[in-house]
């Protein structure tokens, strides 16, 4: 049966009831299909912020579509070939900018015409702007490049820095400004477009991208991919590997190693009921499909929120279950960050506050509570930590930052997760969760697919949910705006972390431990035990630490990494062979900061560090390299 359109059907009734004479009738009806209701159907208009880490100028020209054709090089380590991008001329511009980083651009092309470009001079933050020559008609420009060995989004990985140890592996990294390295494209959060793409590659390796994906071994080595979603740059991810899948059911599953496949498989076999909670919680999961990609140990971060492809470490992998809140997390990223994203990196928390806070909330529905609570009592902790070590009057610990002249990096630290996650349950506590939730959905729904800025949200907050006695009770303007943690914090209490703590006084007190009473303990019981212990430890009480709960020979990277840590500041040595072991087998920056940290305190640590650090650099990813060597002062202390 053929539906009619509402104007079409509107005017059919109005001319019936023109007839009938019924005008009080048709009247009501204008009313209900006017302006006012018009207005709530409408999208707001998306408005273009300047980017101080792009070159691009995206108000004068916007890419709206990429498709992209490379072929992976992993002898020299380059991917090769071109990218069409798909304009709109909005002004009548001369030329499109682009943002690159140490690519080698061949030639260019406007529709189906070789044009002139130029190279701008390099920074060392935002690399150098690509000019091509345009008219106010092109449709179409296309840049036939290759990419640098040392590209920073790209990490090439022998087959022994793999688990299988038999196959090469390639993943890319493009938050916060990486992308650019790999593809010459508008590198802001606040540029969408769509994208599909052609990748060839070994044929007895997989490749995945963040889009819809194909679910087996092409042997031929051609993979096509296709994101019908409009994306920002930094979501663009390709990974290139001796890869197989396992699914839970239609919506979701693993891709890993074979090596490693079932272990993964086993540990996130949670992820079906966390996308039910968090689609119950703000509205349906829109992207299709949600994978999870588990990559080499090497990888920097926990997860990255690729849409349809979250990219995760292989240190979650607890055998317990324990670690999964990073899939809780990234999940919640389909929403907070990829639907909805920071206009600019200055804006970082409103996704990652959001996310972290929408974290909680699925760890909390599937969990309970009290389990939730383990975790942000924890996060707490780590937050207060941040705190003290940038100075509560740093700038670094506003939530609306400045990072112009700096890399985007210095932002992504507690102050967005944590003091991001702390002010949204602020609000929820002051207006009720059931207020707060129906807020949060209709922000969700009313922005999808758009950029935010702090002052944005703020604007739509005081509009739409907090009165003027809301605002100066939560103190809104303080918390986003202002260094520091507000004195009115929500404060959590766990019972559970609350034994650990215990357990800990006892034993510093010399009182008799009994490991057997800890059968139910998580991970996060023996993360706030360790925590909880003095800094300072005898020498005996490390070995009877150690003795009691097998520390030094877990396998748990959040244990292990915590442990580490008290074995550095007491010295214990029977722990070094486990430390140098960690570092040179885990790129995960989240551990390596602290423990070269740690190390590079003292003068023979330091050495140490240097030592392990010269050998497993190499194995790093550029953005935990970064980290590492302004710790360590890695260029003044090696010559070349």
């Amino acid at each position: 049966m053929q539906k009619y359109s509402l104007p079409a059907f509107v005017f059919f009734v109005l001319t019936i009831l023109k007839i009938m004479k019924y005008q009080w009738l048709m009247i009501l009806i204008l009313a209900l299909t006017g302006s006012g209701c018009k207005s709530n159907l409408e999208k707001p208009k998306e408005t273009v912020v300047t980017d101080p880490h792009s070159f691009s100028r995206p108000e004068e020209v916007a890419v709206r579509h990429l498709s992209l054709h490379l072929k992976t090089d992993f002898e020299n380590k380059r991917l090769s070939g071109k990218v069409i991008l798909t304009i709109e001329n909005k002004t009548g511009a001369n030329q499109l900018i682009l943002d690159t980083q140490k690519l080698t651009i061949e030639k260019t092309k406007a529709d189906n015409s070789e044009t002139s470009f130029s190279l701008g001079d390099n920074d060392p933050y935002l690399g150098q702007p690509l000019s091509i020559a345009i008219n106010p008609n092109t449709k179409t420009v296309t840049v036939y490049y290759q990419t640098a060995p040392d590209a920073e989004a790209l990490q090439w990985l022998s087959p022994e820095q793999t688990s299988g140890r038999r196959s090469p592996f390639l993943f890319t990294q493009s938050e916060a400004t990486l992308a650019r390295s790999w593809i010459p494209l508008q590198d802001s959060p606040g540029i969408r477009f769509t994208y599909d793409a052609e990748i060839e590659c070994p044929r007895s390796l997989m490749a995945v991208m963040s889009a819809e994906n194909d679910t087996v071994l092409h042997r031929n080595g051609i993979y096509h991919f296709n994101m019908p979603q409009p994306v920002p740059s930094y979501l663009m991810a390709l990974a290139v590997g001796n890869l197989r899948y396992q699914a839970y059911d239609h919506r979701c599953g693993v891709y890993a190693e074979p090596q490693i496949l079932d272990q993964a498989y086993y540990e996130f076999a949670d992820m079906p009921a966390m996308i039910d909670s968090a689609s119950m919680l703000y509205g349906d999961y829109r992207w299709g499909r949600y994978d999870v990609l588990v990559l080499p140990p090497s990888f920097p971060f926990g997860g990255m929120e690729n849409p349809r492809l979250t990219f995760a470490t292989p240190t979650v992998i607890a055998g317990d279950r324990s670690l999964t809140a990073l899939i809780a997390h990234e999940l919640a990223h389909s929403w907070s960050g990829n639907l909805v994203t920071n206009a600019t990196w200055n804006d970082f928390w409103l996704n990652e506050g959001f996310t972290t806070y929408f974290e909680s909330r699925i760890m909390e529905k599937i969990y309970g509570k009290p389990y939730a609570d383990m975790l942000a009592a924890i996060a707490d902790d780590d937050l207060l930590t941040t705190l003290k070590d940038l100075g509560s009057s740093s700038p670094d610990t506003r939530l609306k930052m400045d990072l112009k002249g700096r890399n985007p990096d210095d932002g992504m630290s507690d102050i967005a997760y944590e003091k991001g996650r702390l002010f949204l349950t602020l609000i929820e506590q002051t207006v009720g969760r059931k207020r707060w939730d129906h807020f949060l959905k209709n922000y969700f729904n009313t922005y999808a697919f758009q950029s935010m800025t702090t002052e944005k949200f703020r604007d739509y907050l005081y509009t739409n949910l907090l009165s003027k006695e809301d605002q100066d009770k939560i103190r809104t303007e303080q918390w986003m705006f202002e260094p520091g943690l507000p004195d009115n914090r929500p404060l959590t209490k766990s019972a559970e972390l609350d034994k650990a703590a215990a357990l800990a006084r006892d034993f510093s007190d010399g009182k008799p431990i009994h490991t057997q009473n800890l059968s139910n303990w998580t991970t996060h019981h023996y993360l706030y035990f360790l925590r909880s212990l003095p800094e300072n430890l005898t020498l005996e009480q490390m070995i009877k630490l150690d003795n009691l709960f097998h520390f030094n020979s877990s396998r748990n990277a959040e244990i292990r990494n915590q442990w580490l840590l008290l074995c550095i500041s007491n010295h214990y040595e029977p722990a070094y062979s486990n430390l140098e072991e960690f570092l040179t087998t885990v790129g995960r920056r989240k551990f390596l900061r602290p423990l070269y940290s740690a190390l590079a305190k003292t003068d023979s640590g330091k050495a140490l560090a240097l030592k392990i650090y010269k050998h497993a650099r190499n194995g790093y990813h550029a953005v935990s390299i970064t980290t590492i060597d302004q710790i360590l002062n890695y260029k003044s202390a090696t010559p070349d």
